[in-house]
């Protein structure tokens, strides 16, 4: 069963110019595949990808093409035009919508949109310091979903040289998810971990973001994606407390009450509530 945008967790990059990953993509257990035009195509190959995805989304079925979005290349790029072009032309098939990468005003989200239509989930691609500083007119503009983070072209035009553990990028991180908080927006995405065939980065980068708010991460193989689930699906122990913490309120009649030791009250609560909403989006995501 397909995830909204607004509920996913995992976006699973795929280049536009490779169609026939799209199917394995969408077996990989993604909530959502994002059919690349940007940077994983060369400009000589941006016609041939816009073409290659148009093919190969009329062989889709309607739930695997719910399960799709766009990258376009940046307005003031050369392919920006012909980009808009082409996803009125994918979106009319039932795409989920468009990621748009190195946004910085809300105007060009206005230009996406009218050309995207007005179902489509827009996802833009906060990368440099002016869309950091933006970000509050990303999050409020019609039709946008989820905030995403693009970390390694932000730290590029910050002229940042990040250790491994990316603190410095912890100012950055929160920005976004207090914006996408001030807006009623899911919560935004992370960005990617590079290194595929490090699992344990993988994990400890799942288990930052989850710790910061952030609802899910863009991944690059498929690989990534169990991973990414197993730190943001709670297992049996936490569902279960959380369980433990609704029936402790409940017998002590909506009041504060003490569970193990511990005060539970109203904050407590919720967060044994947001638990079991992401345990119920993960059974989805199975069925």
């Amino acid at each position: 069963m397909s995830i909204p945008v607004a509920q996913a967790c995992s976006f699973l990059f795929v280049p536009a110019t490779h169609p026939e990953r799209l199917p394995k993509a969408l077996a990989s257990g993604a909530d959502m595949v994002i059919a690349d035009w940007e940077d994983a195509v060369a400009p000589a190959d941006k016609a041939g990808a816009r073409a290659a995805l148009l093919q190969a989304v009329a062989l889709l079925d309607a739930a695997q093409r719910a399960r799709l979005l766009v990258r376009i290349n940046a307005e003031g790029s050369p392919w920006f035009a012909d980009d808009l072009a082409a996803l009125a032309q994918v979106m009319a098939l039932g795409l989920a919508g468009a990621v748009v990468p190195k946004a910085e005003h809300a105007q060009t989200l206005q230009t996406v949109a009218r050309a995207a239509g007005p179902e489509a989930a827009l996802l833009p691609l906060v990368e440099s310091v002016a869309g950091l500083a933006a970000c509050d007119a990303l999050a409020a503009a019609p039709q946008v979903a989820r905030l995403l983070f693009g970390h390694l072209d932000f730290q590029v035009d910050a002229g940042m040289a990040c250790a491994e553990d990316e603190m410095e990028l912890l100012p950055m991180r929160m920005a976004l998810v207090l914006a996408s908080r001030r807006a009623g927006l899911a919560a935004p995405i992370d960005g990617v971990t590079v290194d595929t065939r490090n699992p344990e980065r993988m994990t400890d980068d799942a288990e930052r973001a989850r710790r910061m708010g952030f609802g899910g991460k863009l991944c690059i193989h498929p690989a990534q994606v169990p991973l990414l689930h197993a730190t943001f699906d709670p297992d049996d122990v936490a569902v279960a407390q959380a369980h433990r913490v609704q029936q402790a309120l409940r017998d002590a009649g909506g009041g504060v009450c003490v569970l193990d030791g511990r005060m539970v009250d109203a904050p407590v609560l919720r967060q044994a509530e947001q638990t079991l909403e992401r345990h119920a989006r993960a059974l989805r995501r199975g069925a």
